[in-house]
């Protein structure tokens, strides 16, 4: 794992060669093992290493054997063995046994399209000295991130991280407000988008060629999840293991100590537990517990860790973790206000301790529909499928905003969400339920100055492009295409990367092997969630192999008390943020009615945690960024 940076500067300038290697060592955590650049006349390279295989020989950037083709190269291309042998067969010669090779020769192979052969994790630029092209790409699911933007001088500059594209002197440090209410809505930004105004992200599963003058991005999508399938296809328990056990294979190779993240959840444990099956010594698993019982998992995870007897570490999560708000901010760049940022963040400093590698469990929950909330969105489909749009909107609105908000009520007697999401499309209601912040609560943060930058956007309008791209799916596989599209790699996966490349860990996430996940997307809908049980298809294929009591045991996830927290531990951070001047002197966040929202939550008549968490984070990061209109 590695991180990259580069440059085109315009024809009329000379390299910087010093702020590309200012730019590269602003990701040094990415890479602590070396450093190395390439300065041609109008392009460079730079790269930071994190020696995975090959320590010897993978050194970058990695140049053609004629000089004319270079690359900087961050993630793992796990099929490269057959890859090689297949480049072998077609005349091509190798000199190291680095997957960054194989992906080079790959290159001049299949050109554009070598992308689709790889299996892997991956982000990374390659300059074509012979076509002067500069050919940037991003693996399919959006594990690994790529930043690109074009500064005031012309010149286009990329990188792995967000704060590699800041250290570029020329590159104008503006809030983009549609980002802005993106994350008051979701709790992170969303591709292409970042906080940064111009500065974009690579979506997943793209590639981009850049050339001198170009005034239009040339940005192609080569793959995309198909949520079609599932008609006639049969469940097989044993083929479904038997794939995903050979994506965990795939993914044990490497020259260095290698583990596991140990939740005690059916994701993880599968992982460890096809790990172990295919390890000659114990697997080494890490965990991270919560002091709170209410939130803590660390029972199952020890139990898991038992069964497979494996080496297993513990730790536990705290109040005084509240004070890693600001190393957060400096970790993500763009606002994150993902509550097991906290705990993935500690479980990641935990596992380097011992291995250079790490695999996770994450993409199970968006596979096989494990979210509670997909099981109730199903619910709600039902009624929405019997009345029209037109009359749940009369029916259902008034009482939305009639019925009061009873936090602490038993969950039956909650019905002014259930309300608000019959009143609405099926794309709009599942904005609303995955929000941080719902739109009854965020319209309370808005000043007119704000609205009237907005100019009538709402962030539910992607979802509905989305719900859109695969109109006349069944509604399960079109909010998981959503989540693939949106919640996977915009939180989950960026929470996993910045928090692991923090710590100089590698995380390989075997679950989102694409071919398994096209597998998992064929089976029927029908069988991710049966009789009121999410993952359904995935637990029966486990039985047998996991311990029942972690099959189907209730869900807690993967967080930490910060409602708790926010009313004891963190008030002094709140009495911060009621006067902040970098938050509320852009005059975009409305001060009073975020003391209203401060003053209900820690007095106990409110819960207001997920909001109050946004803005904490947002002001870090704002802090973090020092951003201007």
């Amino acid at each position: 794992m590695c991180g990259i940076a580069g440059m085109m500067v315009p024809e009329t300038m000379e390299l910087p060669q010093q702020v590309l290697r200012t730019m590269t060592n602003a990701i040094s955590h990415r890479g602590p093992d070396g450093d190395g650049f390439y300065y041609g006349k109008t392009v460079g390279l730079g790269h930071r290493r994190l020696s995975i295989i090959d320590l010897e020989g993978g050194a970058q950037p990695m140049y053609s054997a004629d000089g004319q083709v270079i690359i900087s190269f961050n993630g793992e291309i796990y099929n490269y063995q057959a890859l090689r042998r297949e480049l072998e067969s077609l005349g091509h010669h190798f000199t190291s046994k680095s997957d960054t090779e194989v992906l080079l020769q790959a290159y001049l192979e299949w050109d554009r399209d070598c992308v689709t052969r790889l299996r892997g994790m991956f982000a990374f630029g390659i300059w074509d000295n012979r076509k002067q092209e500069l050919f940037l790409a991003r693996d399919r699911l959006g594990i690994k991130p790529l930043y690109y933007t074009t500064v005031s001088d012309g010149t286009f500059v990329f990188g792995s991280e967000l704060k590699a594209i800041l250290e570029h002197p020329a590159c104008r440090r503006k809030l983009r407000i549609d980002a802005l209410e993106d994350y008051l809505a979701l709790g992170y930004v969303p591709d292409p988008k970042s906080l940064v105004a111009g500065v974009c992200t690579l979506p997943p599963a793209c590639t981009m060629i850049k050339r001198q003058g170009q005034t239009k991005d040339d940005i192609r999508e080569y793959w995309s999840p198909d949520i079609t399938g599932g008609s006639g296809v049969v469940t097989d328990a044993s083929e479904l293991l038997g794939r995903l056990e050979e994506a965990v294979k795939l993914r044990m190779i490497a020259d260095v100590p290698l583990g596991a993240f140990l939740s005690g959840g059916v994701d993880s444990s599968a992982v460890v537990g096809l790990m172990s099956k295919n390890s000659t010594s114990p697997v080494e698993t890490c965990a991270i517990g919560s002091e709170d019982i209410e939130y803590d998992e660390s029972g199952y995870a020890e139990r898991v860790a038992n069964h497979f007897k494996t080496h297993h570490r513990l730790r536990f999560s705290s109040a005084e973790d509240g004070g890693l708000i600001r190393t957060m901010a400096k970790v993500y760049d763009d606002p994150f206000a993902d509550l097991s940022a906290f705990p993935t963040y500690k479980v990641c400093a935990l596992a380097r301790e011992k291995v250079i590698v790490a695999l996770s469990g994450d993409g199970g929950d968006e596979l096989f529909a494990g979210y509670r909330r997909y099981k109730f969105h199903m619910m709600e489909e039902k009624l929405r499928k019997t009345i029209p749009l037109s009359l749940r909107r009369i029916i259902f609105g008034p009482l939305a905003k009639l019925y009061p908000k009873l936090d602490y009520a038993p969950q039956f007697l909650r019905a002014k969400s259930t309300f608000e999401a019959l009143s609405r499309s099926s794309a709009e209601a599942y904005f609303q339920t995955v929000s941080k912040t719902p739109d009854r609560d965020r319209v309370r943060l808005h000043t007119e100055k704000m609205r009237g930058y907005l100019d009538g956007y709402h962030p539910h309008e992607r979802f509905k492009e989305l719900a859109k791209e695969v109109e006349g799916a069944d509604p399960l596989s079109t909010i998981q295409y959503i989540d693939l599209k949106t919640y996977l790699p915009g939180d989950i996966l960026t929470k996993v990367d910045r928090a692991s490349m923090a710590h100089s860990l590698e995380v390989r996430v075997p679950i989102l092997d694409h071919k398994f996940i096209e597998y998992g997307l064929r089976l029927p809908a029908s069988d991710r969630i049966m009789d009121g049980e999410g993952k359904a298809v995935f637990k029966k294929a486990l039985e047998g192999f996991l311990p029942d009591e972690i099959l189907y045991r209730q869900k807690k996830g993967f967080i930490v008390p910060v409602v708790n927290w926010l009313r004891n531990e963190l008030i002094p951070e709140l009495e911060k943020l009621k006067a902040s001047e970098i938050l509320f002197d852009t005059g975009l966040i409305d001060q009073q009615n975020v003391c209203i929202l401060i003053d209900e939550h820690v007095s106990g008549r409110r819960d207001h945690h997920m909001t109050l968490w946004s803005l904490l984070m947002l002001n870090a990061s704002l802090e973090n960024l020092q951003l201007s209109l």
